[in-house]
């Protein structure tokens, strides 16, 4: 027993995230000292620091960022006021760094070309709906995807449900294979995966992965890209990690995404590793959910992966050549309307926000909501509120065993306010869940990769899928009546007891509530 915590404990010290928070805390500690050996004692530094700091916090106030994130950057300046101000000039700024703007944008460059909205389907939804059709189109405006038809979905409840269809699709691969995806880890699903990824590339099939190196950091050695690259697949690590302060590390891939030959695509909560379909068991029974495309609206998806892609590798003049395959165009027939997006940090565009502020405004009888994280923003839980306080059935479904105990304890900081206004919030008792989905009056539906957390509607590249008057709408609903049954409402009343009603809890709360955005 002592030998295997040896190795344990070796292997956490060896490990990336060890290593890289280690030096980065070493910075930390080394720029605070040099500040205090330096300028501490000279008062024209330290006076000239403290103006900084004051300059910064006026700058804060006079930015039109979310009020929970200017607030935390005052107080911390406030509290350290010498050194305060240049912090927040290392990380503060939330935008992506310049040269990560530059890169992406060449590869953005012909996204109005090849993203075009077809007017008669855009009419067609009008038509039906008025109020899906306004949603669509700011879709399509502001965050440049269009809304289609000629599309099928089918609904994912578990994870493990999506897999098996992943591995079915895979298979079928005659042209190309695109990955994306924020976590893979060697296991039973990635390795299954990248045995039929190895298969199709001797086939001839063209096979790219991208994944997020942050989202990897505890998974996957650094080198793990060379193992993919001797398969023959093409990879791209995005934002690498560097242990040094910096702003860069704010904006991740959050996305997953999984496209078959331009015809099929997969998308949602569920990253390619073990627990993610319940082979291994890490916070009791895990819950993901997401969606298969078949037809028109995958091209999006195409779309956002290449462009990505093209980015840091421009091998590709002709996007084209990758939309879905006009031979199969009669096989898929129109399921309602279908529009997936992509949430990016880079247009100053909060889409997944105003996307969930919209369906929350136009509900007339229901929205059910499932996250695992909820640190929202002012305009969120008013519209959370408002619509409980207007007679909506509002639901959410929030974990019952935490992968985190401190977005656990933040996330149920948010209870109160909701439940006394109405919002039904429940606990799901077998274990954790991750998908991430609203669903509306049987009308409109959401799932994706987005949380009710400030990074995901903020900071990271994301994306989802709003389907309108489609088949998969009945069943989320299905799954979420399904999902109440078996998990815990928690009531008004136990938010007024024990830890949570006394004074040091209370400020503990406050304190997580305040800084959140920032971390």
């Amino acid at each position: 027993m002592i030998g295997i915590g040896r190795f344990r404990l070796l292997k956490i010290l060896t490990s990336r995230m060890f290593i890289t928070v280690v030096l980065i805390l070493v910075q930390a500690a080394w720029i605070a000292l040099m500040f205090m050996r330096v300028f501490g004692d000279s008062e024209i530094f330290s006076t000239a620091f403290k103006i900084l700091s004051v300059v910064m916090a006026f700058y804060v106030i006079s930015k039109t960022d979310v009020p929970a994130y200017r607030m935390g950057w005052i107080l911390i300046i406030l509290i350290v006021p010498l050194f305060g101000g240049l912090l927040y000039l290392l990380i503060g700024e939330k935008r992506p760094a310049r040269y990560m703007r530059l890169r992406l944008a060449k590869g953005m460059k012909s996204h109005d070309v090849m993203a075009v909205q077809d007017p008669e389907v855009q009419r067609e939804l009008r038509e039906k709906s008025p109020r899906a059709a306004g949603c669509a189109s700011y879709i399509s405006n502001c965050a440049r995807y269009p809304v289609w038809k000629n599309t099928q979905v089918k609904y994912h409840p578990l994870g493990e449900y999506q897999y098996a269809d992943m591995l079915e699709e895979l298979k079928k691969a005659k042209k190309f294979i695109f990955l994306e995806y924020f976590i893979i880890e060697e296991g039973e699903m990635w390795n299954t995966i990248l045995d039929i990824l190895s298969e199709k590339v001797k086939e001839g099939v063209d096979v790219r992965v991208i994944y997020d190196d942050m989202g990897c950091l505890t998974k996957i050695p650094s080198n793990y890209y060379e193992k993919i690259e001797k398969r023959g697949i093409k990879c791209l690590v995005f934002n690498p990690v560097i242990p040094i302060i910096s702003v860069v590390m704010n904006n991740r891939d959050h996305r997953k995404i999984m496209i078959i030959d331009g015809d099929t695509a997969f998308t949602g909560g569920i990253n390619l590793a073990d627990e993610y379909i319940n082979h291994r068991v890490r916070f009791g029974h895990w819950k993901d959910s997401g969606i298969m495309l078949k037809g028109d609206a995958v091209w999006n998806f195409t779309i956002m992966f290449l462009e990505i892609w093209n980015s840091y590798n421009p091998e590709d003049d002709d996007f084209t050549v990758f939309k879905p395959n006009a031979e199969r165009h009669a096989e898929f027939h129109s399921d309602g309307f279908v529009q997936p997006f992509c949430d990016s940090p880079l247009d100053g565009e909060t889409v997944s926000v105003n996307v969930y502020l919209d369906i929350l405004a136009q509900a007339k009888d229901y929205v059910y909501i499932f996250t695992p994280y909820l640190a929202i923003i002012d305009e969120l839980n008013i519209a959370l509120c408002a619509a409980a306080k207007r007679g909506v059935d509002v639901r959410m479904v929030l974990p019952g065993i935490p992968d985190k105990k401190v977005a656990y304890r933040l996330s149920r900081s948010y209870y109160g306010p909701l439940l006394e206004a109405g919002v039904r919030i429940y606990e799901y008792t077998p274990g954790f869940i991750h998908a991430k989905s609203y669903v509306s009056d049987d009308k409109i539906a959401v799932v994706g990769t987005i949380n009710m957390d400030y990074r995901s509607l903020y900071l990271h590249f994301e994306c989802g899928v709003v389907m309108y008057e489609n088949s998969a709408v009945q069943e989320l609903k299905k799954a979420a009546l399904k999902t109440f049954e078996i998990s815990h409402e928690v009531k008004i009343g136990e938010r007024k007891q024990g830890k949570y009603r006394r004074v040091t809890g209370k400020l503990i709360d406050s304190f997580l509530r305040v800084f959140a955005p920032l971390f």
